[in-house]
């Protein structure tokens, strides 16, 4: 017989004063507790069916505390070119883009543990990349413009294993508390941009595997995740399980606490 645990609540932070986020409401009820697995490794019929993640666990780049590096200014070819990349990825960034990047202002670099790049704005965190992947937003950024980022919605359950840095599975998607896009495209004119938004906001557009996507939470107005697809959110209506985001950056882990003053 085999022992797992699930992960324990995460603690209260202190967050960047320009973006008061409590996370007192994000954390969980219980404390976690042993589970028994079977052999198979499957989950005993005494766990609750809101539990969606990988016992065995996930390597997550930020789950630990990341030491503040020194920072390095970009130069103006380069800030272009990082600008078209984002407009490039995020077509709805086009309303909010020279508010993010004001074309005066100086874009600093700052390298973080595992080729991973954080770009930084007056102090503020802005996107991070790893090695030469499609850029992703900070949750600080996407907490000051959540229309402007694909998203899907995980549910009440889900929300402490995203919190833990575990893999988020489909099951937290597909059930009732969850949302994935409907896949009937919506174009705004007020976007302008062909991306797929309801009068609601919601995200309507399929997204493919490889795709960058923010994670909501049932019951909850700030993004919880962030992170990249490994599997289309029309094969997990389809298929109905297996993981969906694997290391993620979410809120309270290390990438969270870095302090980029």
């Amino acid at each position: 017989m085999r022992i797992a645990y699930l992960p324990s609540p995460i603690s209260h932070l202190t967050l960047m004063p320009y973006k008061l986020v409590s996370l007192e409401a994000w954390k969980p009820r219980e404390a976690a507790q042993p589970v028994e697995m079977t052999d198979a490794g499957a989950l005993p019929e005494a766990i609750p069916k809101e539990v969606h993640l990988l016992l065995d666990g996930s390597a997550n780049m930020f789950k630990k505390e990341i030491q503040t590096a020194p920072k390095s200014k970009l130069k103006s070819s380069v800030q272009r070119s990082l600008r078209q990349s984002l407009l490039t990825s995020y077509p709805l960034l086009h309303r909010y883009i020279d508010e993010i990047l004001p074309k005066k202002g100086s874009l600093e670099a700052m390298k973080l543990p595992d080729r991973c790049t954080l770009y930084v704005l007056d102090g503020e965190p802005l996107f991070f990349q790893h090695d030469t992947a499609t850029l992703l937003p900070h949750l600080k950024l996407v907490h000051r413009f959540p229309a402007a980022f694909p998203s899907i919605r995980i549910d009440r359950g889900a929300i402490r294993f995203v919190l833990s840095g575990a893999t988020l599975m489909a099951p937290g998607l597909t059930s009732a508390g969850g949302r994935l896009p409907s896949g009937i495209l919506t174009v705004r004119a007020e976007d302008g941009a062909g991306e797929g938004l309801d009068e609601e906001d919601r995200w309507t557009r399929e997204l493919e595997k490889g795709e960058p996507v923010i994670v909501r939470a049932e019951g909850k107005t700030e993004a919880c995740a962030v992170g990249f697809l490994v599997m289309g959110t029309k094969d997990v209506k389809d298929k109905g399980k297996g993981p969906v985001i694997e290391d993620a950056h979410y809120l309270g882990d290390g990438l969270w606490k870095l302090g980029t003053d």
